[in-house]
């Protein structure tokens, strides 16, 4: 680039709760956090062109301020405290805030913590982008020239990073995030074959596995694609998809589901200013692939790495009731320095990836 520097993005060094020593006890502290209401949505129902829906959460705000979509990971929503988290903090700078619930998510806001499934048997997987990006065009839609940011975490941000990939610079977004990404999904569902990333799984899998047997329930023909009894039996994530996940969503198997849906592959066309956060001792994905990710990223993207923080950690704190996640501040931070200079109209350069 031959614009002149518009700033240099150096977020404050991240240093580990003392309480929460490891990654396995940085990566679990969210999972065992009860959900919180720390933001109030405004929710709606978005039609898909294959009659389903899509549920929307806002935080509306001041008419043309900056909007951030959030993507939530593997079996979250709306309402998970990363979510939460990131909406309190974005609403606190003056933005305005969506948040995509990926088909089957979300539920537990209806009224009576339940609500009805989606109506197809289209779920959602790492590599499904077809409703993030209809959801963006939504939004770009009906606010032309408003700056549209998004922000994703885990599963999010591996379809938001291979979104990227697929539009390139004609998507619409002035930048994104992507927070501790299994950037190889291959690589990551077997780093997760150890004794305690089996934890990580059963945790997961717990969920997933009634989620499945109940589309196959209501939707008879899905039975002869998804073999429900190997899905049940199930321990690894491998095992899973390849029963499940893959032939449910039109793949050949879990190689071939993972081969096309990791976004490794699609990063050198990302066009628009990215950040990329993760950990190298994040259990959910090897280090080595992060060094395969550091030399395929491409100019556009900002990879910061820790050495610590574990799978979307990164929890900072005196004492457990003073906990913070430092990827909290640290995206809000950039994006706002981003969107400071899209506002601006000065183009920002970005260091020399780390």
């Amino acid at each position: 680039m031959s614009e002149a520097l518009a700033y240099r993005w150096q977020p404050e060094p991240f240093r580990p709760a003392w309480w929460l020593p490891g990654p396995h006890l940085q990566s679990a502290w969210v999972l065992a956090r009860r959900k919180r209401a720390l933001v109030k949505f405004r929710r709606e129902r978005l039609q898909t062109p294959d009659g389903d829906e899509l549920v929307l959460d806002h935080v509306d705000g001041a008419a043309g301020s900056p909007r951030v979509l959030l993507l939530h990971g593997l079996e979250g929503s709306s309402s998970s405290w990363h979510m939460q988290e990131m909406a309190r903090a974005m609403t606190r700078r003056g933005w305005r805030v969506t948040a995509l619930n990926f088909r089957s998510c979300a539920r537990e806001l209806e009224p009576g913590g339940r609500g009805l499934p989606n109506r197809t048997s289209r779920l959602y997987h790492s590599g499904e982008t077809e409703d993030l990006g209809l959801a963006i065009r939504t939004l770009v839609d009906r606010e032309p020239g408003t700056l549209l940011a998004a922000y994703g975490i885990s599963l999010g941000g591996n379809v938001l990073l291979k979104w990227l990939g697929e539009t390139g610079s004609a998507g619409g977004l002035a930048g994104a995030v992507a927070v501790s990404v299994p950037f190889d999904l291959h690589a990551a569902a077997r780093n997760l074959e150890s004794p305690i990333g089996l934890l990580y799984t059963h945790y997961y899998l717990s969920s997933l596995r009634p989620k499945f047997a109940s589309v196959v329930a209501r939707h008879p023909e899905s039975g002869a694609r998804v073999d429900l009894a190997r899905a049940c039996r199930a321990r690894t994530f491998f095992e899973f998809d390849d029963a499940a996940v893959a032939p449910l969503h039109g793949f050949e198997g879990a190689l071939d589901y993972y081969t096309r849906s990791s976004s490794l592959g699609f990063l050198e066309r990302i066009a628009v200013p990215t950040l990329a956060l993760s950990s190298f001792d994040d259990p959910f994905s090897p280090p080595a692939v992060l060094a395969r990710v550091r030399e395929r990223a491409p100019a556009a993207m900002e990879l910061h790495l820790t050495q610590a923080g574990g799978h979307v950690g990164f929890i900072t704190g005196a004492a457990p009731w003073r906990a913070e996640g430092w990827h909290v501040s640290a995206a809000a931070d950039w994006l706002a320095r981003l969107l400071k200079a899209k506002m601006s109209r000065v183009s920002p350069i970005f260091p020399a990836r780390r």
